[in-house]
């Protein structure tokens, strides 16, 4: 019988090299101390040896001990066989199969010039809680996440400044989760990386229209522009996408977040060029109400319709570029471009208007943040006081369904510590009130329309998606919490004893209820199982890992040893740790 002997050395290394490298190390060892008169040798030289005895044991593995192994067939649950290695009482089986069998996880890696399997029972980490919390700090771990990057994100549209989502519809709709989720995660990066780098690539003055090609057709003057309080560029420049335009050469290989103020009175178009590689492309936001669209290497973005008003524009021209770039290509979640392999050439302008203040800098964090926020406060339904999602949600076909025009308690609840955190920036009392007028659909209940469910009818829950009966989402709920947690800070009279009601009876239901989660190896999603009397729908890895920083969190904000205990048993789980049967 024929031995794939690379498959049988991948088997039998772990356990081989444990023994040998005991051995081996040992030796190694009492020889150093005695060459050296009974002083350890220095650690460089330690390792140096260990890495050449590292070898010798893969030589030894290969050469010798592979010989001793023979094939044996594994059966299964009775089920199906797995072509296995024998040496004798123990039977090693191809971790490929015990990979995919138990949901496990591992990569053959190389270290100090030989391969090992780095297992591990979970692809994901948890981050460590924020031991302050407050409304106005940083949210969880969010600086970490690249809302705009993500695989359902269609891109940033040029119309809000923030997220169109394609998770339930390709066409594109927005999602108020997808939206704070991408304002808190500015917002924290903000606070972990401090101002950003900005250079002024032009201005208003008389100076800066040197910098700019200006063809014979085309007139650019410095005037003083009364809205502003300022000097701006006036452009008298044809409008048509075929002209050549007023340009200006950029040259930048490092900082990608663009913005600018410009006001039009005819049709206009801001247009830069990016090489990518050595491919140009060029993105172009013209007036239009179509999204996103791509003709071969130019790229658009609607900026809506026409307005003859001062618009800022603030875009990240690598992840439009990588926006663009995935239309129309299979796979597209898959593709990525390396930051260091694009160069900004050029900017190009068309129309007549003005234009002032434009700049590069390594990040516009706080801009993108103000434009989710102002997307709450621009799109509230101030009857109910939420943010109604646009689009059909089939979580269950036939059994948990909800239309267009639902609501979730994790939207309002994220949408509220977008809200506090720009009101206690900036002070504007529109964003405070967008928040407390947000609490009104925490008091209609899932059938009439609203998130409050009663689990048991005895405890007040708020769903993410509010169906009847009830899915009981926990990561939803929490996230819900927290954003009640960061209005009632900031809340005084009335608008504080309503949030604090509601806050209370869900930490009520939270300690209550929290321990109904726990799969003993895991965690549930939700409590569909409990509910809707189907197979439980078990949270996977990051899921879980999502749970677990929820409850250190609110391990920080409440006092109440629930959630450290049930932390540490659910870190536990990502190690391979199960709960005692009987």
């Amino acid at each position: 019988m024929r031995v794939n002997l690379r498959t049988v050395f991948l088997l039998l290394a772990p356990c081989t090299i444990i023994m040998c490298f005991a051995l081996f190390t040992g030796c190694a060892r009492k020889e150093n101390v005695r060459r050296s008169g009974g002083v350890p040798v220095a650690a460089e030289d330690n390792d140096t040896t260990l890495r050449f005895l590292n070898r010798g044991v893969q030589a030894f593995v290969q050469d010798v001990k592979v010989n001793q192994y023979r094939e044996i067939e594994c059966l299964i649950n009775t089920e199906y066989t797995v072509q296995c290695r024998r040496d004798d009482d123990d039977v090693y089986m191809p971790f490929s199969f015990v990979q995919k069998y138990f949901e496990v996880y591992g990569s053959i890696e190389k270290v100090h010039g030989y391969e090992r399997l780095e297992f591990s029972y979970s692809y994901s980490k948890v981050s460590p809680p924020i031991n302050m919390y407050s409304p106005d700090g940083k949210f969880m771990s969010f600086e970490h996440f690249n809302v705009e990057m993500r695989s359902r994100v269609k891109c940033i549209t040029a119309t809000e400044g923030v997220p169109m989502s394609t998770q339930w519809n390709q066409e594109g709709y927005y999602y108020p989760i997808q939206i704070a989720q991408y304002g808190l995660s500015h917002y924290s990066k903000y606070l972990s990386e401090g101002e950003p780098d900005i250079t002024i690539l032009t201005d208003g003055s008389k100076q800066a229209i040197a910098d700019w090609s200006v063809p014979d057709d085309c007139e650019v003057r410095s005037v003083w522009d009364k809205s502003r309080g300022s000097y701006v560029l006036e452009l008298s420049v044809p409008d048509s996408l075929k002209s050549r335009g007023i340009s200006f050469k950029v040259q930048e290989n490092v900082n990608f977040a663009l913005a600018l103020n410009v006001r039009f009175v005819t049709n206009g178009s801001i247009s830069v060029s990016i090489k990518l590689d050595d491919v140009t492309f060029h993105i172009n936001y013209i007036f239009s109400t179509t999204i996103i669209s791509r003709t071969g290497r130019k790229i658009f973005y609607g900026m809506g319709e026409k307005t003859s008003k001062w618009i800022h524009l603030v875009r990240d021209l690598d992840k439009d570029l990588v926006k663009g770039l995935q239309l129309y290509v299979p796979h597209a979640q898959k593709l990525k471009v390396k930051a260091n392999k694009i160069k900004i050439l050029s900017m190009t302008i068309r129309g007549r208007g003005r234009v002032d203040n434009i700049t590069l800098a390594s990040a516009n964090h706080m801009d993108h943040f103000y434009d989710a926020a102002n997307w709450f406060v621009n799109y509230q339904d101030t009857k109910r006081g939420g943010w109604p999602i646009m689009v059909a949600r089939e979580i269950i076909p036939g059994k948990m369904e909800l239309p267009p025009g639902w609501y979730s308690a994790m939207g309002q609840g994220q949408a509220m510590s977008v809200l506090v955190r720009a009101y206690l920036r900036s002070k504007s009392m529109s964003y405070l009130q967008a928040a407390i007028n947000g609490l009104k659909v925490f008091n209609i209940s899932s059938e009439q329309g609203g998130v409050k469910a009663r689990f048991a009818n005895t405890y007040d829950w708020y769903e993410e998606y509010p169906t009847t009966p009830g899915s009981y989402v926990l990561n939803g709920f929490m996230y819900s919490l927290l954003g009640l947690y960061d209005l009632m800070q900031v809340t005084e009279d009335e608008p504080y004893r309503n949030v604090k009601m509601i806050y209370d009876s869900g930490m009520r239901t939270l300690k209550s209820l929290l321990p109904l989660f726990d799969s003993g190896s895991g965690t549930f999603y939700d409590l569909r199982h409990v509910t809707h009397g189907i197979a439980p729908n078990r949270a996977r890895w990051d899921y879980h890992t999502t749970h677990i920083n929820q409850v250190l969190q609110f391990s920080v904000i409440d006092a109440d040893p629930i959630f450290r205990r049930t932390a540490t048993r659910w870190i536990d789980y990502m190690k391979g740790k199960i709960a005692p049967h009987n």
